[in-house]
């Protein structure tokens, strides 16, 4: 019978991590696009910049790809074996639905092992890393904020324009400067000039050649009825201040950006200051999730074998369905959990718990009423 084990086993492992693969890859491209695909084409990140981040969100997105990947890949293999007669070839040897089920089991509380471990430990250092090395790489190219042809409001208070630039040369540059209803006040356009970057001041310096400069009423820069005065000047510096940028790219780290061990820190910092429930809560919703989340893989698979079994359907397409069609379910009622987060009285981090324990719940009656079947 160890036969039987071995086979199951190396079934269900190797579907998990083919399907935890898929869905891991379909993340990191969405986080990639999400977050890198402006800088990538400013080209403010180099390759091997691009490479270390993606590297880096690996475990951010395997935090959702191993319960994914776990609860696809018994479906797949129970629904084969069930439409291929081998769970009735089994059962008629005598073979009960819970001793086929031992090895999936021992996958399944490996995931869980595997998923504490993401959680709480390598996922928050990963992602603290993902976002300091995203930061960094910006600031060690900060020319590349001036992009050719492209309207750029990066800046505070400013929009600017470049036709053409080559190195730290520029041609054909607009500046508009908004006032605090983003509205232009000021409007300067040069025929050529170049940028400098003041490391020790964090700040662009632009040097305007041969200018003009149209100044709009500042208290109705709108009113088009009165003549705008326009100067002109052989040369112009303009300071463009990188602190409000870079301040984007520096963080305060999250909370669950937070390792297991700071987070209970955290916690016991916030109990000795007898701190209001409501400074405490997100605490401690951050720790249930981190363990809820790891225990996702194990209600997957609880809720994912009887249907696997009931459905005996072989066909990929058909599981993958069912699969994200109880996925999407199951993290819609987290959400909705989410949305507690600020009704503390309410103990939305014990909250957390209910889409687990329903979907082990629910599992549990389906294994028993397959396994009498």
């Amino acid at each position: 019978m160890k036969i039987l084990h071995r086979h199951i086993f190396a079934s269900v492992l190797f579907s998990c991590l083919v399907a935890a693969g898929l869905f891991a890859f379909v993340l990191l491209v969405g986080n990639a696009f999400k977050d890198l695909i402006g800088y990538m084409l400013a080209g403010q990140l180099s390759v091997f910049a691009v490479m270390k981040l993606l590297v880096l969100l690996v475990p951010y997105v395997c935090v959702h790809a191993l319960p994914m990947g776990m609860l696809t890949a018994v479906l797949l293999v129970l629904g084969r074996m069930s439409s291929q007669h081998e769970i009735t070839a089994m059962r008629a040897a005598g073979l009960g639905l819970g001793y086929a089920a031992r090895p999936i089991f021992f996958i399944a509380l490996l995931g869980v092992a595997a998923g504490l471990a993401i959680n709480c430990y390598y996922m928050p250092l990963a992602r603290t890393a993902y976002r300091d090395t995203l930061s960094e790489a910006v600031r060690k190219n900060p020319l590349s904020f001036i992009v050719p042809k492209t309207f750029i409001r990066d800046f505070p208070g400013v929009v600017v324009y470049v036709d053409q630039k080559k190195g730290e040369q520029m041609q054909d540059f607009w500046l508009w400067q908004l006032d605090d209803q983003k509205r232009v006040k000021l409007f300067a356009r040069a025929q050529s000039g170049h940028v400098d970057y003041l490391e020790a001041e964090n700040k662009m310096v632009l040097t305007l050649s041969n200018i003009s400069v149209e100044s709009r009423d500042g208290k109705n820069p709108e009113d088009f009825s009165a003549p705008h005065p326009i100067a002109t000047s052989d040369q112009m510096s303009v300071d463009l201040k990188l602190d409000n940028i870079f301040g984007k790219q520096s963080f305060n780290r999250k909370l669950s950006w937070l390792t297991f061990r700071e987070l209970l820190a955290e916690r016991q910092r916030l109990d000795d200051a007898n701190a209001p429930l409501e400074q405490r809560m997100p605490v401690s919703i951050a720790l249930h999730e981190k363990i809820a989340n790891a225990f996702t893989i194990l209600a997957f698979t609880i809720i994912a074998i009887p249907l696997g079994i009931k459905i005996s359907r072989k066909e990929t397409t058909a599981n993958l369905g069912l699969a994200l069609g109880l996925a999407l379910g199951y993290y819609f009622v987290n959400v909705i959990v989410g949305w507690l987060d600020k009704q503390p009285a309410l103990r939305p981090d014990l909250l957390l718990w209910v889409a687990p324990v329903l979907t082990i719940a629910l599992g549990t009656w389906l294994f028993r009423r397959v396994g009498r079947a």
